[in-house]
């Protein structure tokens, strides 16, 4: 199984393990209507390094989670560390082994919608081997 496709099946399993009671999207943004908060695997990308003999290289990872009460900052930020305690514990899938190596946070506010929203977004970057 390719890398990325591996981290993110691992992601989304263990995502729904961890937040059962929360609504888990991947390849689409949920429809309206949707309780929030709510997560959801967005893009990725691999980097592979030059090597004849192993595969390695970088996979970047994007996870968004939106709540809509801005009032719960708090709400967010617990589910975002959830999410980045999962990430620090990975160490490895089937075929690959994980370490993580950056992560960025941001909680932003989204009026995209008729209803303000609060949006967490974590961008992650694990080394595989």
């Amino acid at each position: 199984m390719d890398p990325q496709q591996e981290l993110f099946s691992y992601l989304l399993v263990a995502l729904k393990e961890k937040y059962p009671d929360i609504g888990i999207y991947d390849s689409f943004l949920p429809p309206e209507g949707t309780p929030y908060p709510f997560i959801y695997l967005a893009d990725s990308h691999q980097t592979d390094d030059r090597n004849k003999t192993t595969a390695f290289g970088n996979v970047f990872q994007t996870i968004h989670v939106w709540h809509n009460s801005p009032r719960q900052r708090g709400t967010v930020s617990g589910i975002l560390l959830g999410i980045k305690t999962l990430c620090y514990k990975l160490q490895s899938t089937k075929n690959f082994g994980w370490n993580i190596q950056n992560m960025d946070q941001r909680i932003l506010a989204d009026t995209t919608t008729k209803q303000p929203l609060l949006h967490g977004v974590l961008e992650l970057e694990f080394k595989f081997n």
